[in-house]
């Protein structure tokens, strides 16, 4: 029997999330534990790599984690994963604002989730999902980060805006998971 997988996180809404998107048929049993793991700096993949590595050190088993990036293009990808610390200082309002200037407002969403089977010798597997989007005045709920400027491409509405099942749909979470539950669902076929 396969031990559980940890999903590390403590945001109540990526939980919610993650388990939508995941469905019913995923394979393996999922909990869910708040740890504060280390904000490295550097590239997307190196940093989920990093804080995957020193979960499953912490865990002793099997974990995912998630990281999600926000990278203006006007701003060569800016600020990138350094997101939350922007958003909590700025607010939508602000991101929104710091391309006041610019002609660009195109940004791109990502998320990535590392999953490490939990062994010191085991690799650390990255899944990635992207959405392009412009950034645009804050409109829509306000309880779930940047989403009330971020408007996906072909779209009139923002994420906010969007019903859950409708950004779950597009969403650059959804489309990082869809390459982890294959993995996994690969794994079941064999």
């Amino acid at each position: 029997m396969s031990r559980p997988i940890v999903f590390v996180t403590g945001n109540a809404k990526k939980l919610e999330e993650f388990v939508a998107i995941l469905g019913n048929n995923f394979p393996r049993t999922i909990k869910s534990k708040k740890i504060d793991l280390p904000e490295y700096q550097g590239d997307i993949d190196d940093i989920c790599r990093n804080k995957c590595r020193i979960a499953a050190d912490l865990i002793k088993g099997p974990v995912i984690i998630e990281d999600t990036c926000l990278c203006f293009n006007a701003m060569k990808g800016l600020p990138g994963p350094y997101i939350k610390w922007f958003l909590d200082k700025l607010g939508p309002e602000g991101l929104h604002q710091m391309l006041h200037g610019w002609e660009d407002k195109t940004a791109e969403a990502v998320c990535t989730f590392a999953y490490c089977a939990g062994e010191p010798e085991d690799p650390v597997l990255l899944f990635q999902g992207r959405t392009q989007g412009i950034i645009v005045s804050p409109r829509g709920s306000r309880d779930f980060g940047w989403d009330p400027c971020f408007q996906p491409l072909g779209y009139e509405k923002t994420y906010a805006e969007l019903p859950k099942e409708e950004k779950n749909k597009i969403s650059h979470r959804r489309k990082a998971l869809e390459k982890l539950k294959d993995y996994f669902m690969k794994d079941v076929q064999s």
